[in-house]
């Protein structure tokens, strides 16, 4: 916990005085009490008096200030929320080499089946969104609330050779901003963007973007970004500065490799092709975007990053100032103070 105004918390130096205060008017009272006539009755008056019942609304009045002190201060704390609304791009490499069976049954499907997994886990109102990349990128499914629609998605995916992270990221930011006006031709392999053409198949013009003002990387809680890839870019935009572009709009980038880092000759029908994991690359996504690396090298480790991850998609840490919880404490705790003392006592004091 920390707070707003620290210096406030000075203040609390007078509660011992309050304390010295209170101890002082009870001396005060038992000199100045009028003698009673003898000693029987001064026991009888002991036995039959408030008693230990006359100290409790004192010290919850004593309590309620040291709240209500505390209120001043304006304190703040990290707190789990969960999220009201959220959107989750699940950008998966589909280039030959997720044809690989180090992981079992292969790449491909161990990551299919641990997507599948995740989205079956995460809460009806998440909306989901994937695109596939290899050499380009495509939106295979544009974000939604269908479960089912996602899965058949994920089980459509074609491969196809190479692999441009960068296009993975940028045309997911370009589907979660479609206002934005960020440019994705090169990204798709398109000559107009999709959904642009006109009735007669010619391109139609694109509305005028909105202004774009770069945010905290990390700031924007609505949607996040989970990219899975198995090798290091061969072509497109380079996926440094797509992350950067979506660390302007404060979007997450989550990376998952799977694969080997050292680099191995796998071959496909008659082909063959020489794949390695950048996950230097990966990190250095995920750290510019305030997001976060995983490696997976089994079927068994990409499950489980799907598990935590899917546990950390639906709530945010936020520091968030709690000084209305202090307030209400420090009320509840004096009008407490306040009933006991009319309830025992027959008055307020």
């Amino acid at each position: 916990m920390s707070f707003v105004w620290p210096k406030m918390l000075w203040l609390l130096a007078l509660l011992p005085v309050l304390v010295l205060l209170y101890l002082w008017v009870l001396k005060r009272k038992r000199r100045t009490t009028v003698r009673l006539a003898s000693v029987s009755l001064a026991k009888l008056a002991a036995a039959s008096g408030p008693g230990w019942r006359r100290h409790v609304p004192p010290l919850l009045l004593l309590l309620a200030l040291t709240a209500l002190l505390f209120a001043v201060s304006r304190p703040t704390a990290t707190l789990t929320l969960p999220l009201s609304e959220r959107t989750i791009m699940l950008a998966m490499d589909v280039s030959g080499s997720m044809r690989a069976e180090d992981v079992k049954p292969n790449r491909l499907v161990a990551s299919q089946e641990a997507a599948k997994a995740f989205v079956n886990n995460l809460p009806r109102e998440v909306r989901v969104g994937v695109v596939s990349f290899a050499g380009t990128a495509a939106v295979v499914q544009a974000p939604t609330e269908s479960r089912e629609d996602v899965l058949k998605a994920i089980d459509r995916f074609q491969l196809q050779r190479g692999t441009a992270t960068g296009s993975g990221i940028i045309l997911s930011l370009a589907t979660l901003f479609p206002d934005d006006g960020i440019e994705i031709q090169h990204v798709t392999g398109q000559r107009n963007f999709p959904g642009s053409a006109g009735p007669g198949g010619g391109s139609i013009a694109r509305p005028e973007p909105k202004p774009f003002t770069p945010v905290a990387p990390g700031s924007y809680n609505s949607a996040a970004v989970i990219m899975l890839t198995d090798g290091q870019r061969t072509t497109g935009p380079d996926p440094l500065e797509a992350a950067k572009m979506a660390a302007d709009r404060g979007i997450r980038v989550y990376t998952v490799g799977i694969g080997t880092t050292s680099g191995e000759i796998i071959g496909f029908e008659g082909w063959s092709m020489r794949v390695r994991l950048d996950d230097e690359t990966l990190k250095t996504v995920s750290a510019l975007t305030m997001g976060e690396y995983f490696y997976a090298g089994t079927a068994e480790d990409l499950k489980k990053v799907y598990e935590s991850l899917s546990s950390r998609m639906v709530v945010e840490r936020k520091e968030t100032e709690v000084t209305a919880l202090f307030a209400a404490l420090g009320a509840l705790l004096a009008a407490m103070a306040a009933g006991l003392s009319l309830w025992w006592f027959g008055r307020v004091a």
